[in-house]
Formats: C-alpha cells, structure tokens, sequence
C-alpha cells in the first residue's frame, strides 16, 4: 500500500485529496495544525493517521518526519495555506511573515525533510499554489506573491530531484468553491468570477484533488516540473472584457 502525506488536510482541497487517496488505495498521513478539525475530519476515515504539526515550525516539521518516514512516503502533498489578503500598504513585515512562513517556508521545510524517504521509494511531490501566482490582482501582495515563488521552487525542485527519480509538479487552483470561499465573497463577486471564467463557474475541492491525485500515479510517471492550473480557463483569458467575449 502506497504512503501519501498531505498537509492541510482537515479541510477543503486537502481533505478532498485524502478521500480520493483513500479511494485509490493508499494510506494518508494527514497533517495540520488545527487539532480539532484535524481530529473531527479523521474520525469517520480508515487507513490514516492524524499528526498535528504546524509546517512553517523547522522543529514540528523534523518531529512528524521521524513519526512517518520509517512507513515509507510515496507522495508529498503541500497543500496547507493561509489567505491573508490586504492592501500592500497595510501589509506590515509581520504580516507579511505569517503568509510566508506557511505558503512557502511550509512548502520548502516539508519537502527538505522527506527527501530521504521519497529517494527510497522514487516518490512525487506536489505543491499547491493558486491561480493569484500565475496572474496579479488586488489585495493580494504576500499571497501572491508567495504562491509565485511556490511555483519557482517546484521548478527547482523537479530538476534538481529529478535523477534520483522524483517527480515534482504544481497545482495552481483557480476560484473553488470551498466553505470559505462561499463565506466571504459576495454576490457581485461570485457573478464577475462567473463572467471571466470560461467555464462560467467555481470549480470543485473534488476537482483540483483530482488532478493531484493523477499527478500523484503511474499515469503521470513522465510528468515533471510542470505549472498546471485548474482553473475553468481563468488563467487563460487574460484581461479580455467578458462582454466582447459574449458578443
């Protein structure tokens, strides 16, 4: 049985991408920092272990490697984030830090620690980013930002692993409709997110958790150092106006 490690995972795109695991056949280390959901989204699954830890912590992050390596890891999955959005001018270094430290010292810290364990099995990594590294907008100056760089260092990282038989790709989600999502964006929001995306709709937690889950098989056994959005054609659109597109 194959051994996935997904961060994030007590909720949305990251527990969406544990189920699918679990429905292939693996076993799936769960990991986050929020133990209450961490224990509720684990109590009702078979074959997985919970571990509370917080990625951005070097010291937490070497704990949970010494408790699941000895398993074997077959797949990483850097799916944990936080969406801190603001105007650049009210975005102080420490807040700036704290979307940082987790979107992508997060990212580097997991995969560092794991290496040794995916060397053994040719295992695959893949990091999650967002469709606000791939194209600017408002509010978004660390979290942007941080993204983008998430998807410089997968580049690094599949040709640099990529002779010890690692594969690493990257997901950059477009607009999913996630329970936060719902919550926060308003209904003039959701109508200009329906107008300038193609597929004139939100994607699902279930389908970007496809997609890593593929990333994650044999059947993606020649796919490396790719940036991959699922995003409805959102990336792709550019800045085209959606109502000369309508016309």
């Amino acid at each position: 049985m194959k051994t996935a490690i997904v961060t994030g995972a007590a909720r949305g795109i990251g527990l969406a991408t544990t189920k699918q695991f679990l429905e292939q056949g693996w076993y799936v280390v769960m990991i986050d920092r929020d133990e209450p959901e961490l224990t509720e989204a684990a109590a009702p699954l078979s074959n997985v272990k919970p571990l509370l830890c917080d990625v951005s912590q070097p010291d937490q992050v070497a704990n949970m490697s010494a408790q699941v390596t000895s398993e074997g890891v077959d797949a990483l999955v850097n799916n944990a984030g936080v969406a801190d959005f603001g105007p650049i001018e009210e975005t102080d270094f420490a807040r700036w830090r704290r979307v940082m430290e987790t979107n992508l010292d997060g990212v580097f810290l997991m995969s560092q620690a794991l290496l040794p364990a995916l060397r053994e099995t040719r295992g695959t990594i893949v990091n999650i980013a967002s469709i606000s590294g791939l194209r600017a907008s408002t509010l978004r100056v660390a979290y942007g930002t941080s993204k983008a760089a998430v998807m410089a260092l997968t580049r690094q990282q599949a040709v640099e692993l990529g002779e010890s038989g690692i594969r690493v790709n990257c997901v950059c989600p477009g607009p999913v409709e996630t329970k936060l999502a719902m919550a926060v964006h308003t209904p003039d929001i959701i109508a200009a997110y329906h107008d300038a995306i193609p597929l004139n709709r939100y994607g699902s937690e279930d389908e970007i958790a496809s997609l890593v889950t593929f990333l994650c098989s044999d059947k993606a056994s020649f796919v490396t150092g790719q940036i991959i959005a699922a995003d409805g054609g959102f990336e792709a659109t550019g800045i085209g106006l959606p109502a000369l597109r309508e016309a």
